[in-house]
C-alpha cells in the first residue's frame, strides 16, 4: 500500500504484542520498520527499495542486483527463523522496477513459504508488465529505460511461469512496487487491498462512527486517488457511515477536484510555502474546515 512507513506504522501500532529486535540479525536492518506481532505474525515495510539514490536523486532505474541487497528477502528469512505463520508485506514508494527478482532470489529457501499465509498489501491494480510504463516515468525513467525494463518483466513473466507455475502477467495488483507484488505472488503470496487490511486492524469502521468530522489526505489528488487508495476508501466509509469527509491535498487534479470537498496547499498557499512549511499549511488546512463544518 502506498506509503509503506506509515502502514507499518499503523499496523505495529495496533497489533505488536510481541515485538522482537532482528537488526542484530541482519545488518543495515532498521528497527523502527519492522513489527514482530502476537500471534506469530509478521508486518514490514519501507524495506524494499530507495527513495532517491546515493546522489540524493530519484533513481530511473534499479538493478537485480540493486534490489537483493535492499529487498525484504532477509526479513523474510528472519520472521520464517523466528516461526512466523502469518507475514505480511505492505507495497508501495519502491523506486524499483526489477518484477521483484532480487527478492525472489534472495530467500534462501522459499518452500518455506508453503506453510505461511503470506499477504501482500497493495493499493494499486497495475498488472506486472504494466509496471514499467506506469510507475517508472514517475521515477525519471526516459522512453528508452522504460522499454528496456517492460523487455525485462515480460522475460520474468516467463521465468516465473516456468519455475512456480504461476502466470502474474494478468493478475490485477501484480505491478505493485516495480513488479514487486509478482514475485511474491509466484511465490504463493495472496494480494489484498491494502486499505482494507489497515481499516480492518485499526477499527477505522467504529472510530468513523464515533466523530463528526474525518479529515483525510493525498499528496496528489487525482483520479487513482479514489481506486483502491485511502482517500477513495475513507469517503466510501463516511458515506455509509452518514459522517462528513474532508481531505487535505498537496494539489488536485482539474477532472477529480469535484469529487471529495478537500484543500488543495498549493492553491491555498501557494506552492513555495506549501514545499517550505507543509506542516504550518496543514495545521491551517484542517482549522478552515473545521470551521466550515
Amino acid at each position: 500500500s502506498d506509503g509503506t512507513a506509515f502502514t507499518s506504522d499503523d499496523l505495529t501500532k495496533r497489533v505488536a504484542r510481541d515485538m522482537r529486535d532482528i537488526s542484530a540479525l541482519t545488518p543495515g536492518f532498521n528497527f523502527e520498520d519492522f513489527g514482530g506481532f502476537g500471534n506469530n505474525q509478521g508486518g514490514f515495510g519501507n524495506q524494499g527499495g530507495f527513495d532517491r539514490d546515493d546522489r540524493g536523486n530519484f533513481n530511473r532505474r534499479m538493478t537485480t542486483d540493486d534490489a537483493i541487497r535492499t529487498c525484504e528477502d532477509a526479513v523474510i528469512d528472519q520472521a520464517l527463523d523466528l516461526g512466523a505463520r502469518r507475514i505480511i508485506v505492505c507495497l508501495g514508494g519502491s523506486a524499483t522496477t526489477d518484477g521483484g527478482l532480487g527478492c525472489v532470489r534472495a530467500i534462501t529457501a522459499p518452500h518455506r513459504l508453503r506453510g505461511v499465509e503470506l499477504l501482500v498489501a497493495c493499493d494499486v491494480q497495475t498488472t506486472f508488465v504494466d509496471a514499467a510504463p506506469v510507475f517508472a516515468p514517475q521515477k525519471g525513467a526516459s522512453p528508452a529505460q522504460v522499454d528496456l525494463l517492460r523487455g525485462r518483466l515480460e522475460r520474468l513473466v516467463q521465468m516465473y511461469r516456468q519455475e512456480f507455475g504461476v502466470d502474474v502477467r494478468d493478475v490485477p495488483g501484480t505491478g505493485a512496487a516495480g513488479g514487486l507484488a509478482g514475485g511474491l505472488v509466484a511465490l504463493g503470496g495472496r494480494l489484498v487491498p491494502g486499505f482494507d487490511l489497515v481499516a480492518d486492524e485499526v477499527d477505522l469502521h467504529d472510530r468513523i462512527a464515533e466523530v463528526d468530522l474525518v479529515i483525510t489526505g493525498e499528496g496528489h489528488l487525482d483520479a487513482q486517488s479514489f481506486e483502491g487508495k485511502v482517500v477513495g476508501g475513507v469517503q466510501a466509509m463516511c458515506v455509509d457511515a452518514g459522517v462528513p469527509v474532508a481531505a487535505i491535498v498537496g494539489d488536485a487534479d482539474d477532472d477529480v477536484s469535484g469529487r471529495i470537498r478537500h484543500v488543495s496547499l498549493v492553491h491555498e498557499f501557494g506552492i513555495e510555502r506549501a514545499m517550505r512549511e507543509p506542516l504550518w499549511c496543514i495545521e491551517q488546512a484542517a482549522l478552515r474546515l473545521l470551521k466550515e463544518t
